[in-house]
């Protein structure tokens, strides 16, 4: 019996060492047949490809045996995108590729099956990096905003959280390294918490997805997809800097990548520093200040039938939390209160390719350390500072050594499991498990949540059935999710939090369908179930939160809160024009809010968590135009809409402002031998009057702010260097985001902002 164990793993061994395929091929323009030079031949589900050369032949090695998408794309070309079929040691596919106005199209990762979007029962919205930069955002909860459907909460510039549809904090998920970013989430004033730097491109799902990603999932998804590893023996490296004038703000970054037959690494190094932002009055935010160090770096081993990557990324923020409008500064150093924020992010995902199947296992452990100092400490230890001294030492003080008011330490380990099917006829089928083990631990005198421990465990199943001209996708999920939380303070004082021990369970499904109903239009049915377990701080909280000004007190007999969502989307395209209309209703059942119930406890008003039933309603619609033989001349509009009601006939707080963006963009793709990649375009986004507000939330006006921006890639002796400009809020204009947390204090937004931007490949 040994014996043959041993022979078993050693036919194993042979099996993955030696079945290696290759793919080959040329790739050539249908109209000339003259070949395409960097067109991308790419296998999503092996995470494997390459780029043809001066002659448009392409070569890939060490292929698993089976049947996998591929997608062959480049830009002003169709997209092509098949299952290939690999049998013998070496394929071959030559393609001749069709000219289109139509923008590449990208395969979609944050959905199970990764296909193009036209191929997706679930429609979701992607967009680039690099195309929100362009529109001269600060960082990445800035950009987000550019993609409808999507608002951010935020705390002057420095500090944004995602809003999907009306739904924020604990109801939108945010995946990097794919894996769940957790950096506690559930406070107004806690931003996103990651760099763009060495981020590729962002995926928003729209809607519940708790059937693909558990509890908080609730309103959405934000799936951060981290740069793609070199091409098979290629080394790549590039420097990238920019200027805010607003701000006098200062980013950049520089990575280096690359990959053998085997072995695959990348890093990436970036920062920026940011001083006082300034308003369309020109007065500078007292303490909007903020920095922040970032590293990324990942390392990935690839056989046949095998392939592991481990990705860790350091972040290291300071933020200022603003309050006034009080001395005009243009120092960089914190000054009380701020945040300093510390995660370390390590992930590891690994693919065994069967024929016809594959299994992936990703594990994630992230470290967040979150403090904030506060000024009134200062003032409680007798360090006043008399009338005269000098301010810059105070503003330039040396924080360390002093212990952080708040200070909140949470590690999370995360493991997520699918094991995709043999494909059956038309059927695709994955089956999963995945969960988290998550620590709180407190340090600092303040204690906003207790010390607690939250264990979470799901399992799903989800079919994609494809028909000639239709799809449909089906799934199942069953979560259960318990929280041990200590007791701290002594009963009867204020801040006492008792012990908690709670456990949820939750059972969802979502039913999807999309149809071609003829060679140009698409429309798609969604039905999907949803579900969010209270977090601590809805639970148990019972004190003054110095960065929101209020005194909250939690509720441990709060329930799941679930809804059911239906999205309907109609969608027409052709080779010069695009229209688009999502339409959604959103039912929740037993949704959590504060109010305030009237009293006041230390100078702050006090806010109870209360359950109640709400209905969130809207949708999108957009269109896309350009017309032969202008095709480098783009006009695009698109109309964002979405209100939220409760049961009792108020509103929803944190409702987005209608919104509508028009936008006159141009791209050339060639103007001369020196001269490539140009681009430019004038944006107005007009936000209406937001009136529809809960009842401790102010009313908004209505305004408009006007964004332009060119740039182009320029050869400089053989060398490029992608250059930038761009000026949004061009007019300075005053206003005030109906999503600000300033707006109570009158605080106004940032007014105009000159971004320069230089990038340089090496």
């Amino acid at each position: 019996m040994k014996n043959i164990h041993i022979t078993m793993l050693f036919a194993l061994l042979a099996h993955f060492a030696f079945a290696q395929n290759s793919l080959n091929g040329t790739i050539k323009d249908k109209e000339n047949q003259e070949p395409l030079e960097q067109v991308s031949i790419y296998f999503p589900q092996l995470e494997k490809g390459t780029v043809t050369n001066a002659d448009g032949y392409y070569e890939i090695n060490n292929l698993p045996t089976g049947k996998f998408k591929i997608v062959v794309s480049y830009i002003g070309y169709q997209t092509y995108s098949q299952t290939l079929e690999i049998l013998n040691k070496s394929t071959k596919l030559s393609l001749e590729l069709t000219t289109s106005a139509i923008e590449m199209e990208e395969v979609i990762v944050s959905t199970p099956f990764h296909k193009l979007q036209r191929e997706n029962v679930m429609k979701v919205e992607r967009s680039s990096i690099k195309e929100l930069q362009n529109a001269g955002a600060i960082n990445l909860a800035e950009g987000i905003t550019n993609i409808p459907g999507v608002e951010s909460v935020s705390t002057g510039v420095g500090i944004g959280k995602p809003v999907i549809r009306g739904l924020s904090s604990n109801r939108v998920l945010t995946y990097t390294q794919g894996i769940r970013l957790e950096n506690q989430q559930f406070g107004d004033e806690h931003g996103l918490g990651i760099s763009d730097a060495g981020i590729e491109s962002v995926e928003v799902i729209k809607g519940p997805a708790s059937l693909l990603y558990g509890s908080d999932a609730l309103g959405g998804v934000l799936y951060l997809n981290p740069e793609k590893f070199a091409n098979t023996n290629d080394v790549d490296g590039d420097i990238n800097l920019n200027y805010f004038s607003n701000s006098q703000g200062i980013n950049g970054n520089a990575g280096i990548k690359a990959s053998s037959d085997k072995l695959k690494f990348l890093a990436r190094f970036g920062g920026s520093s940011h001083v006082d932002y300034k308003t369309g009055s020109d007065e500078r935010v007292t303490n909007s200040r903020f920095n922040e160090k970032d590293l990324k770096t990942g390392l990935a081993y690839q056989l046949s039938h095998f392939k592991t990557e481990v990705r860790y990324n350091y972040n290291n923020s300071e933020l200022g939390i603003p309050e006034e409008i009080g001395e005009q500064s243009t120092d960089r150093n914190a000054i009380e209160p701020f945040q300093n924020i510390t995660s370390h992010i390590l992930s590891s995902k690994s693919n065994i390719y069967f024929n016809n199947s594959s299994l992936q296992v990703i594990l994630g452990l992230t470290n967040n350390n979150r403090q904030e100092f506060e000024d009134h400490h200062h003032e409680e230890e007798g360090e006043e500072h008399e009338e005269g001294e000098d301010h810059e030492e105070e503003e330039g003080e040396d924080h360390e050594g002093e212990e952080a008011a708040l200070d909140m330490k949470l590690q999370t380990l995360s493991y997520n499991i699918q094991y995709n099917l043999a494909k059956i006829g038309a059927v695709e089928t994955i089956v999963g498990v995945q969960g988290m083990n998550q620590t709180n631990e407190n340090y600092g005198e303040e204690v906003l949540i207790p010390d607690a421990i939250t264990n979470d465990i799901g399992v799903l199943a989800t079919s994609h059935i494809h028909f000639n001209k239709s799809d449909i996708q089906l799934g199942i999920r069953f979560d259960r999710r318990t929280i041990d939380g200590e007791e701290n303070g002594i009963i009867g004082d204020e801040g006492y939090i008792a012990a908690l021990k709670r456990s949820y369970n939750s059972f969802n499904l979502a039913a999807g369908y999309k149809i071609d109903l003829s060679k140009n239009i698409i429309s798609r049915l969604n039905v999907a179930s949803g579900f969010r377990a209270p977090n601590l701080a809805e639970l148990t909280s019972n004190g003054s939160h110095e960065g929101t000004n209020r005194y909250e007190i939690g509720n441990e007999n709060l329930d799941n809160e679930r809804n059911v969502q239906t999205d309907l989307s109609l969608e027409f395209q052709n080779e010069h024009f695009e229209f688009y209309i999502n339409g959604f209703y959103n039912s929740i059942s037993d949704y959590i809010y504060l109010e305030p119930n009237g009293t006041i406890v230390d100078g702050d008003a006090v806010f109870l968590y209360q359950q109640q039933d709400a209905n969130i309603y809207g949708g999108e619609a957009g269109l896309h135009y350009h017309q032969h033989p202008l095709d480098w001349l783009h006009m695009e509009s698109n109309f964002s809409i979405v209100n939220g009601d409760l049961k009792n006939g108020g509103n929803l707080p944190l409702i987005p402002a209608n919104n509508w963006t028009n936008t006159l963009r141009f791209e050339l793709a060639k103007v001369n031998e020196n001269l490539y990649n140009g681009y430019g375009f004038i944006t107005l986004k007009s936000y209406f009057a937001q009136t529809r507000v809960s009842d401790f939330e102010m009313p908004t006006g209505a305004y408009s702010l006007l964004n332009l921006g060119f740039g182009a890639t320029v050869a400089i002796s053989n060398q490029p260097i992608e250059i930038k400009l761009s000026a949004n809020n061009i007019l300075d204009k005053e206003y005030i985001s109906h999503l600000s947390r300033l707006k109570s204090d009158g605080i106004r937004n940032i007014g105009r902002n000159i971004n320069l931007g230089v990038s340089i490949p090496l």
